[in-house]
């Protein structure tokens, strides 16, 4: 069975549910402040005059009254995702172990819209590249949204993040090089060093064995490499590897240097 195929309207509508955005709900949820355009309406809608000058702005002056009216604290920027989430266990097949972890709600809902949950319930020896929900808020503004209005695009992406075979952290550890994903293109799997890293994204947790495959979960979506980077990353790892170690000179064997002959003063005559 084709694991690529193309998005239905149906299954891209399914994904958009839930994902819209914090301010079009707040818009949404307050209608009588969202039309509050000049500081005669926004004193009408929330009861209390403007604070600021008026000469100074308009909008200013009824952002201040719904800011007054409504009791709203300064907004402030979302707080950066815990390093220390709960480890992924094991809970049955891929797709099982993923949604009783709760932290790949966004991932399984971009499987579902592609047709990819069936598959990874019902193939085995597969490994998954699993993004985190606050790896899928940490993409760039915009990018999801245009994702999700581009069927072909967001499959391919989750295509990216699947290997048609079991690869553990044992098959690369110490290595670097690529590796063939599901959408033809290809993964740079680094193990030499630490943390272990997929693409551009660092393993939080690896070898999450499931019963039909291993999942490891990262801390980015992947994105994939141009051909041209992959091969002058894996080049340089190997270069790198083939370089002989430089000797250090045993101390005896170190060259010496001739004591300094101390200064004598000259006697005056």
């Amino acid at each position: 069975m084709s694991i690529y195929r193309v998005l239905t309207a149906a299954s891209a509508a399914v994904l958009l549910t839930g994902l819209i955005a914090p301010s079009a709900l707040a818009q949404a949820a307050a209608p009588g402040v969202r039309s509050a355009t000049t500081q005669g309406q926004a004193a009408q809608a929330t009861g209390r005059p403007t604070s600021d000058a008026p000469a100074a702005s308009q909008p200013q002056g009824a952002a201040a009254a719904v800011a007054q009216g409504t009791g709203a604290a300064p907004a402030t920027p979302p707080a950066a995702a815990s390093a220390s989430a709960a480890p992924v266990v094991p809970s049955g097949d891929l797709v099982q172990t993923l949604a009783a972890s709760g932290q790949f709600k966004t991932f399984l809902k971009a499987l579902d819209s592609t047709n990819l949950t069936q598959v990874l319930k019902t193939h085995s020896n597969l490994t998954v590249f699993a993004p985190t929900d606050a790896a899928f808020a940490a993409m760039p503004q915009g990018e999801l949204s245009q994702l999700m209005n581009n069927p072909t695009q967001l499959q391919k992406l989750m295509t990216h993040q699947i290997i048609n075979a079991v690869v553990d952290t044992s098959k690369f550890k110490n290595a670097k090089g690529p590796v063939t994903s599901v959408a033809g293109d290809q993964i740079l799997l680094d193990g030499t060093g630490q943390p272990l890293k997929a693409d551009n994204a660092d393993i939080v947790q690896a070898d999450v064995r499931t019963s039909n495959g291993v999942i490891h979960v990262v801390d980015h979506v992947l994105q994939p490499m141009s051909p041209e980077a992959i091969a002058a990353a894996t080049a340089a790892a190997q270069a790198s590897a083939s370089a002989p170690a430089t000797e250090e000179k045993p101390a005896a064997e170190a060259e010496t240097k001739s004591p300094a002959k101390p200064s004598g003063t000259k006697r005056r005559r």
